[in-house]
Order: C-alpha cells, then sequence, then structure tokens
C-alpha cells in the first residue's frame, strides 16, 4: 500500500511538479519549457531517424533542433499567452517575440530541408506550422485542441517527419512507430490532464478510503497527485533513455 507524503507543499507550490515554487525568471523560463514533456517528444524525433538503415546525422540534429524551437518553445510560448495556464511573469512582448523567433527559426530548418529533399517536404513544414497555432492558439473553437488531437500533433507527428527527412519516403515501421508514440503520447495527455487540473484549479481535496480491514486514508492534494505524476516522471526518463540507447548502439556503442 502506498505511503501518502507526509507534506503537502509539493502538491501545490506550483503548476507543474517541474515547475514548483514562487515566481522567478528561471522558474518562469523551465515552466515554460515543460523540461520533461519537450524532452520526451524530441526522443520521437530520435527514434524515428534511427529507423533509417543509413542515418544522416546532420539531418537528425536539424530535425532535434527544428522540434525544439517549434514545439519546446513555440507552442509552449503560445499557450502561455491564452490565459497564463502557468502563472508566469514573462513580459507578454518578450513571449510574443519567442514565438515568432523560435517558430520562424523552425521553420527556416525546414526550407533547407525542403531545398535537399524536394516539394513533398514542404506539406510536413506546412503541417506543423498549423499544428502549432491551432493546437495551441485553439483556434476554430479548438477542435484540435483534444486528446486525440494531442497524441497525433505531439507523437505521431514527429515520428513520421524524422524518418521522412531521413529517406524521403516512409516504410511501414515509421508508420507502426508512428502509432505507438500516438498512443504514448494519448496515455501522457490522460495523466497530465487531472495533474494540471488538480494543481492549477483545485481548491481543496476531500475524501477518504476505507479497506476490507478497516484501514481509512485520507485523500490530499498530494495522495492523488503522487501516483499521476511519478508516472509521467517514469514515463518521459523510459523514452528519453530509449532514445538514447538506440542513438548509443547506432554509434556502435
Amino acid at each position: 500500500m502506498r505511503p501518502e507524503p507526509s507534506e503537502d507543499h509539493s502538491s501545490r507550490d506550483g503548476p507543474a511538479y517541474y515547475a514548483v515554487g514562487a515566481s522567478t525568471r528561471l522558474r518562469d523560463i523551465r515552466a515554460i519549457l515543460h523540461p520533461p514533456y519537450t524532452a520526451w517528444h524530441l526522443s520521437y524525433v530520435v527514434i524515428g531517424s534511427l529507423l533509417a538503415p543509413k542515418v544522416n546525422w546532420s539531418t537528425l540534429v536539424g530535425a532535434v533542433i527544428a522540434f525544439f524551437l517549434a514545439v519546446g518553445v513555440a507552442a509552449h510560448v503560445l499557450d502561455e499567452l491564452r490565459g497564463r495556464p502557468l502563472g508566469t511573469l514573462l513580459p507578454k512582448n518578450l513571449l510574443i517575440a519567442s514565438a515568432v523567433v523560435s517558430l520562424s527559426g523552425a521553420v527556416a530548418i525546414g526550407i533547407v530541408g525542403l531545398l535537399r529533399w524536394g516539394p513533398w517536404f514542404g506539406l510536413f513544414i506546412t503541417l506543423g506550422v498549423v499544428l502549432v497555432l491551432v493546437y495551441n492558439l485553439e483556434l476554430f473553437g479548438g477542435r484540435l485542441h483534444t486528446d486525440l488531437g494531442f497524441a497525433l500533433a505531439w507523437g505521431a507527428f514527429p515520428v513520421l517527419v524524422a524518418a521522412y527527412a531521413q529517406e524521403q519516403s516512409l516504410r511501414l515501421s515509421a508508420i507502426i512507430l508512428a502509432c505507438a508514440a500516438a498512443l504514448l503520447s494519448a496515455a501522457q495527455r490522460s495523466l497530465s490532464n487531472p495533474a494540471r487540473r488538480i494543481r492549477r484549479r483545485a481548491i481543496s481535496v476531500e475524501g477518504s478510503i476505507v479497506y476490507d480491514d478497516g484501514t481509512v486514508e485520507q485523500l490530499s492534494r498530494s495522495y492523488v497527485l503522487y501516483p499521476l505524476e511519478k508516472t509521467l516522471r517514469c514515463l518521459s526518463w523510459a523514452i528519453i533513455i530509449l532514445a538514447f540507447s538506440l542513438l548509443l548502439f547506432r554509434l556502435g556503442y
């Protein structure tokens, strides 16, 4: 039986488990970058690239940088501009400039790929920009801002783009891997949604669990958040380590 954390402060002192404490410039930047989730989705880019029989390492690095700019920075900054869900104090003009510069940088890298791999790659560039803007700004009534939209945009899409950039085609293995990434991202979403609601919106958590042996456990914010956030931590590290191990394997280690 899992013991309840003795302190509840870590549950309420921040909008995310990686962004706790009072708002400072460093905490706000860390919060916006969502380090574990950004690294998780960049790992999809690495794994998708490594499916190629012969890896073009400069292409892999370029894809990782482009996705970091588009997803790690631009998408998260645009999300923060909509109501400040992370509670940051970063100036609005700084957020807008960061979104414009980072998304422009990602597109610039994509254009280099377009010149190397032909016009079909332009579809990925266009779709990537559309996903960042439509999903994170919740355009069209937020129809894309759903669990399925998240799974496809931040799970399947990075794998497909990375795999296509390596070979200018998509193998069946890449499509299957994209499905797996979508399912993992769906799992991430199903865990992070309630954790986010509790951290950012819940005033209190009350109640108890009574077991058949008479044991009673009191519910609290920490009690509810603990399994959600521990699983998210484990999953993020698992995907990152998996990508790193495959990278070492392709390098001959």
